[in-house]
């Protein structure tokens, strides 16, 4: 695992959960982080800060990566704050809790609007930074994508083919952007925290927990510490992994 001295990683949805720990931890390792944030301005003050007690420099900006605009903005910021972009996590998302047998729970907007953030913009931000991730020597794209867009599962059928399409995106980018640029996506099984519980309610949030605990082979949940670990490792060493799907869910996918 090489160094992250100095090294500049725009980390998309940085403001909690998996972001903030990917951005805390590239942090700690030397790196220079711009975290990246919708609305949640204070939430990413707070990381920001974080980050520079850890001893890296931190960014907060503002940016929909929905919006081809905010994200060329975003890359232009960094470029004029910084001269340089090394690393790109996308991890901005989002969802909607519709039980999958409840056809008529989900409308075209809603695939649009969860599509929009979950497809759509990791493929936007990577063309916003990949002349600059060409020029850093070793540029390096990782995408948050899910379990649930391998198994056909998770908060809904949107959610699911949105991370499904992410993981044939982050194949297809891998074969377009070599031998400048890595491409991979980690695919997290259940995340304990706020996020998921705030969806399922405490209620279905604890019975899953308990049941993918007993299925996984290591019969453990996944913290966005573990995704965050894997992150670095994908952008500081892996120099010959490109197009892969790692999965980082306690084996579940095997049961």
């Amino acid at each position: 695992m090489q160094n992250m001295k100095d090294k500049v990683v725009i980390v998309t949805g940085a403001s909690s959960g998996i972001g903030a720990a990917c951005a805390t931890t590239l942090a700690a390792n030397g790196a220079k982080v711009v975290v990246n944030y919708s609305r949640s301005e204070n939430d990413a003050l707070a990381v920001a800060e974080q980050c520079t007690r850890l001893g890296g420099e931190a960014m907060p900006l503002q940016a929909d990566v929905s919006k081809d605009a905010d994200c060329r903005r975003l890359a232009q910021q960094v470029l004029d704050r910084w001269g340089r972009i090394d690393g790109l996590i996308n991890n901005a998302g989002t969802t909607k809790f519709v039980d999958f047998a409840d056809l008529d729970g989900l409308s075209a907007a809603d695939f649009q609007d969860i599509y929009a953030v979950n497809t759509v913009g990791p493929f936007q931000m990577a063309r916003a930074c990949a002349p600059a991730l060409r020029a850093s020597g070793r540029g390096a794209i990782v995408n948050i994508s899910s379990i649930a867009g391998v198994r056909g599962a998770g908060s809904s059928i949107a959610y699911a083919a949105s991370k499904g399409a992410l993981n044939t995106l982050t194949i297809a980018l891998a074969k377009t952007l070599g031998p400048q640029i890595r491409v991979n996506a980690i695919c997290p099984g259940f995340i304990e925290g706020k996020w998921l519980r705030a969806g399922l309610g405490d209620e279905r949030y604890e019975a899953r927990r308990t049941m993918y605990m007993e299925r996984a082979p290591l019969q453990d949940v996944v913290e966005p510490a573990d995704v965050a670990d894997t992150a670095l490792w994908l952008l500081s060493g892996a120099a010959k992994t490109t197009g892969e799907l790692i999965m980082v869910d306690s084996g579940f996918n095997l049961a």
